[in-house]
């Protein structure tokens, strides 16, 4: 019973842990957009992330694989919620290929 309260609480800690960092990467391509210094908000925004989802990772599994598995996991399933939430209503999904199939 403690091995799936851990599992699940590495899930939750990936949940989190991908929306802070999608969740931040838009945030960033919004600033990043209209500023006078890109670079410095993208590779700023990158060490920032990556030092926090690295870290994330390194508590949430404590040595443990299957921890590790389950948190990264809960990671890139928010990758796919914050990609549908942060969507253009507008944005037709398969515009990019009906532009790419005109340009031959």
């Amino acid at each position: 019973m403690n091995e799936i309260l851990n599992l699940l609480l590495a899930l939750v800690a990936g949940f989190l842990l991908g929306a802070a960092f999608f969740g931040g990467l838009w945030w960033t391509v919004q600033k990043g957009l209209s500023s006078r210094r890109p670079a410095f908000w993208f590779l700023g925004s990158l060490l920032i992330r990556t030092i926090i989802a690295i870290s994330g990772f390194y508590f949430a599994s404590d040595g443990h694989w299957e921890r590790l598995l389950i948190c990264m996991f809960g990671f890139f399933v928010m990758r796919q919620v914050v990609v549908r939430l942060t969507r253009l209503p507008d944005e037709d999904p398969n515009q990019l290929t009906k532009e790419a199939s005109n340009a031959t």
